[in-house]
């Protein structure tokens, strides 16, 4: 899982329509998740993400926004940066779970998080 994308968000201004238009156009069925919205597949799969653009995620900017998994999150930002990228949001939270935006050196925009620990079964 670790250097593969995990998952996508859109975080917006108005996030009611976009989920309505995204339901609409694609198919996918708004499961509430908090105050925001996760997008799910005919079939019931977790497809997407659509959030409001307020409170945590108020500096998110309002794209597709997809999610790397990392091993390390602080390394990751470290060598992000010295490799000539930008932190744009972030870090948020801490440990598993942990976020944060950056921008390559060619102007992308992407996510980059420390998946949580997944439990043996």
């Amino acid at each position: 899982m670790i250097g593969t994308f995990i998952h996508l968000d859109l975080t917006v201004p108005d996030a009611p329509g976009l989920r309505d238009f995204y339901a609409d156009v694609i198919g996918w069925r708004p499961e509430p998740l908090g105050d925001d919205w996760m997008m799910l597949a005919p079939d019931g799969t977790p497809a997407a993400g659509v959030c409001h653009a307020r409170g945590e995620n108020a500096d998110l900017p309002p794209q597709w926004l997809a999610y790397i998994a990392v091993d390390d999150l602080e390394a990751s930002l470290a060598a992000a940066t010295a490799r000539g990228g930008e932190i744009v949001a972030g870090p948020k939270g801490e440990g598993p779970g942990a976020y944060a935006v950056i921008r390559d050196p060619a102007g992308a925009v992407l996510a980059l998080m420390q998946p949580p620990v997944e439990e043996p079964a």
